[in-house]
């Protein structure tokens, strides 16, 4: 399992979107599995989870994404999951590590703003 975590100023619906067509079409089998998008008070919380096969583990791999928003105000936190080796020990996680690494290329042009 691999994290990132951020927080930054910017439009939730902008970096949503970034985020889900810099992850699709970053990977030939990336895909969003499923998102979910809700309000409380003032505050907004969009949740994707992406999946994509990782020939360097021949599995499959998760990506979670977390971003909670009180107006322009962000928090991320993203976290990989399934893409290691082994029964009893985390084994070959490079899979896990490179899907994340994609994500933090797509923040980074957010962080330069």
């Amino acid at each position: 399992m691999a994290k990132y975590e951020t927080t930054l100023r910017a439009n939730l619906e902008t970096l949503v979107a970034a985020i889900e067509d810099g992850i699709v079409s970053g990977s030939v089998s990336a895909k969003l599995e499923d998102g979910s998008d809700f309000t409380l008070g003032d505050c907004r919380c969009a949740v994707r989870v992406f999946e994509r096969y990782s020939a360097m583990g021949g599995n499959r791999v998760s990506l979670s994404v977390t971003v909670l928003a009180r107006g322009s105000d962000i928090c991320l936190s993203a976290i990989t999951s399934g893409g290691s080796t082994g029964m009893f020990f985390k084994l070959n996680t490079i899979g896990e590590q490179t899907f994340l690494k994609a994500l933090e290329q797509i923040m980074e042009q957010f962080q330069a703003r």
